[in-house]
């Protein structure tokens, strides 16, 4: 249904975008080092189940107008990459407070929170909610995952849910890396303002970048 070179050009793509750390990521080194690994596990499972439910939404919603209008592709596409570079330009003006962004989700710098986990079912629903209302999810699902799809062999919408399962393969596999690396190491993460600095900056910078490149490619139908 969905051709290999397609399957793995999507996939890069992805990958791209996940390493990038957004509001999801922040999210589960937020959990991690407040209550470390169980919950940080828990909490990348439910974004991983929110941030499909956003494809599922995308697949049903615009499936049929991107398999016979251009016009919408465009204006999608368009929509999505002034959007990205905004989140990107946003991110980068604000990577000062991913730190208080730690210390909110209960890290206090310098120290391991010594409150309990959540339980495991409130933790992934929390993760869930988080990963449905993620803006760069919501942006990149309806942006760049319909220029992956090809319209000549049918099947739209199919084309979009299987397609859907890379990202979330690999937002799967990476977000929990974050998790438990964060609390591995949830002193000396929370220590320095600098750090957390770096990686908004970074990620801001590269969120930019993919806003420009999804709006100077596409299909060419």
């Amino acid at each position: 249904m969905v051709s290999t070179d397609r399957l793995l050009a999507f996939a890069a793509m992805s990958l791209l975008v996940i390493v990038i750390p957004g509001p999801s990521v922040l999210f589960v080194i937020g959990r991690a080092l407040a209550h470390g690994r169980r919950t940080a596990v828990a909490t990348a499972l439910g974004n991983v189940f929110g941030s499909y439910v956003l494809v599922v939404a995308v697949a049903l919603g615009i499936g049929s107008l991107v398999e016979s209008s251009v016009t919408v592709f465009v204006v999608v596409k368009l929509a999505g990459a002034a959007y990205l570079v905004h989140l990107g330009v946003q991110a980068f003006r604000h990577r000062k407070e991913l730190r208080v962004s730690a210390a909110t989700a209960g890290a206090p710098a310098g120290a391991v929170s010594a409150r309990p986990g959540r339980g495991d079912l409130r933790t992934v629903v929390d993760g869930a909610v988080v990963g449905v209302t993620n803006p760069k999810g919501i942006v990149f699902f309806a942006a760049v995952l319909p220029q992956f799809v090809d319209p000549s062999l049918g099947h739209v919408t199919g084309q979009m849910l299987l397609l859907g399962l890379v990202p979330i393969s690999i937002g799967l596999v990476t977000d929990t890396l974050w998790g438990l690396g964060a609390a591995s190491a949830r002193n000396w993460f929370a220590r320095s303002e600098r750090r957390l600095s770096l990686v908004g900056g970074a990620g801001g910078f590269a969120m930019i970048g993919l806003g420009v490149t999804v709006a100077a490619t596409g299909r060419a139908d």
